[in-house]
C-alpha cells in the first residue's frame, strides 16, 4: 500500500479557507438553525446527484462541541438524531442538560466521539457514547473495549487516518491501516465501521482530490475484506462537497449548521 506523503498548504488554499469562514459566519448571523440545516442538506443532495450517487449514502453528522444543549433540542426538533463531540467533559455536561430539558428526545440521540482519545478517559468514551471515529493506536483500542458495559451493544468504532502527516492532527499512516483493523477485530466489544480522516484545511484542490482519493482506496481495500466496514467519514463544512465526490459516506459539519462556536 502506498505511503500517503503529506503537502505543504498553497496560498491559494489559504485564501480559501479564510473567505469560507468569513461567509460561515455571516450566515451564522444571518439564518437560524433550521435554515442552515436545510442548507446543508440541500448541499449534500446536489453533491450526491453530481456524484451519480443517492444522498441516502451519505450520513450527516452535526459536530456540538462548544454549542449549548438548547441549540441541540433545534436541530433535533429538525430532524437532527446524531451528534459529534470532541471533549468528553463537555459531551457529559451536554447530555445530562438534555435529559433535564427534554428526556424523550436526549434518549434519541446517537453520539459520537470524533476528538482526540486521552487513556483516562476511555471509560467515560465507552459507558457513554456509541461512534467512535479516532481509534488511532492498539492501547486506546484495547481499552475501549475492556471497559464497554456488557449490556450495552459493541461500540462501533473508526480508525482515524492522518492523510497529510499533520504534526497537529492524531491518526495513523495509511501503512498502520491493516495491523490497528487486525487488532481491532479481535475484540469483543468493539465492531470497526471504516475510517475517519481530516484533510488538511489549507490544502489545494488538487491536494485535497489526492488525500482524499487515497484514504478512498484504503476503505475500499478494508471493506472487500472486512464485513462490518461501511463507514468513511470524511469532509466537513468547507470540504464535504470534495469528500462526497470522493466516496464519504459521513460528513462531520459543525460551522455550517450551528456558526461560529461559543
Amino acid at each position: 500500500m502506498a505511503k500517503c506523503f503529506g503537502s505543504r498548504p498553497s496560498a491559494q488554499g489559504v485564501v480559501k479557507t479564510h473567505l469560507f469562514i468569513h461567509v460561515i459566519l455571516l450566515i451564522g448571523i444571518m439564518f437560524s438553525i433550521a435554515d442552515k440545516l436545510e442548507n446543508v442538506r440541500k448541499r449534500i443532495q446536489k453533491s450526491t446527484k453530481d456524484a451519480g450517487r443517492s444522498d441516502s449514502t451519505v450520513l450527516l453528522l452535526p459536530v456540538s462541541k462548544k454549542q449549548s444543549a438548547e441549540a441541540l433540542l433545534e436541530a433535533v426538533a429538525e430532524g437532527a438524531d446524531s451528534f459529534g463531540e470532541n471533549y468528553v467533559n463537555e459531551a457529559l455536561d451536554k447530555q445530562k442538560r438534555l435529559f433535564e430539558l427534554d428526556a424523550d428526545a436526549a434518549a434519541s440521540i446517537t453520539w459520537h466521539f470524533i476528538g482526540p482519545i486521552q487513556s483516562n478517559k476511555t471509560r467515560l468514551i465507552a459507558e457513554n457514547f456509541t461512534w467512535v471515529e479516532s481509534v488511532d493506536r492498539k492501547k486506546i483500542a484495547q481499552r475501549l473495549n475492556d471497559q464497554r458495559p456488557e449490556h450495552l451493544a459493541p461500540l462501533n468504532v473508526c480508525i482515524q487516518v492522518n492523510i497529510d502527516e499533520e504534526d497537529t492532527k492524531s491518526g495513523i499512516s495509511l501503512e498502520e491501516i491493516d495491523a490497528l483493523a487486525e487488532f481491532v477485530e479481535t475484540l469483543p466489544r468493539l465492531t470497526l465501521r471504516g475510517l475517519m480522516t481530516i484533510p488538511s484545511a489549507a490544502a489545494s484542490d488538487a491536494d485535497l482530490n489526492k488525500s482524499m482519493q487515497q484514504v478512498r482506496r484504503c476503505f475500499e481495500s478494508l471493506a472487500s475484506r472486512i464485513a462490518s466496514v461501511d463507514t468513511l467519514s470524511m469532509g466537513m463544512s468547507g470540504d464535504m462537497d470534495v469528500a462526497i465526490h470522493n466516496g464519504s459516506t459521513m460528513v462531520r459539519v459543525g460551522t455550517a449548521i450551528f456558526g461560529a462556536r461559543t
